[in-house]
């Protein structure tokens, strides 16, 4: 081994100290932490505390005064997107499980968020989106079947006015999308949203290694 040369265990372990950095870097509050609880004992997995932060970061970056959600889950990634958006801003989620939006309703509540500041539309997103604004709103997010994701990345940019963002949670998918043999649906349609995102000449994309990977997009024309 050579003199400067790292075992490869330790870059390993280094890997994982430098990944739960990251994560940990912005602690939950209690108002967020009970709501990731619910998203697991609902088994509908959050976005990962780094991923959250970038959102929030991404929403107060824009300022954005109307933002889309697909995937309600327990609230959790719509608590990070209102506490980045403007004080007047409007969050609309999209789930089409009930009990979801019941529990991220408590957790919009919890947090001191009034109904004005959000409304959820239980329904496929792929049938709501199209009735939404073209050019209406400032940010998209998207958490939600990854077989779909690359129609949600279709649908969700016509919504978007220039300058707004589309951002993919779990788009590394543990990994597996640096695996040429994984071929499911779900490892195919993440490499495909990556790819077309990264070919479109109307979008400046990055792919971020936060929490199971963000993709994130602006809209530039």
């Amino acid at each position: 081994m050579a003199q400067n040369q790292v075992p490869q265990n330790q870059v390993a372990q280094n890997h994982d100290a430098v990944r739960d950095y990251v994560e940990g870097f912005l602690a939950e509050d209690e108002v967020l932490s009970s709501a990731r609880e619910r998203g697991n004992d609902l088994g509908c997995v959050p976005i990962g505390p780094g991923g959250g932060a970038a959102l929030r970061f991404l929403a107060c970056t824009l300022s954005a005064r109307a933002v889309v959600e697909v995937g309600t889950g327990a609230g959790t990634s719509g608590l990070w997107l209102l506490r980045g958006m403007a004080p007047d801003g409007v969050l609309t989620s999209i789930d089409v499980e009930p009990e979801y939006q019941r529990v991220a309703r408590t957790a919009f509540a919890e947090a001191g968020f009034p109904p004005a500041r959000y409304r959820l539309i239980m329904g496929q997103a792929l049938d709501v989106l199209p009735r939404l604004t073209e050019r209406g709103y400032d940010m998209v997010f998207v958490d939600a079947p990854k077989p779909e994701y690359p129609r949600y990345l279709e649908a969700g940019v016509h919504l978007l006015r220039p300058g707004g963002i589309i951002a993919f949670d779990n788009v590394l998918s543990g990994g597996t999308v640096t695996d040429p043999a994984q071929r499911d649906p779900a490892t195919t349609a993440l490499r495909e949203v990556a790819n077309t995102a990264r070919d479109d000449t109307s979008l400046v994309p990055l792919l971020l290694p936060l929490g199971d990977g963000l993709l994130v997009a602006l809209r530039t024309s």
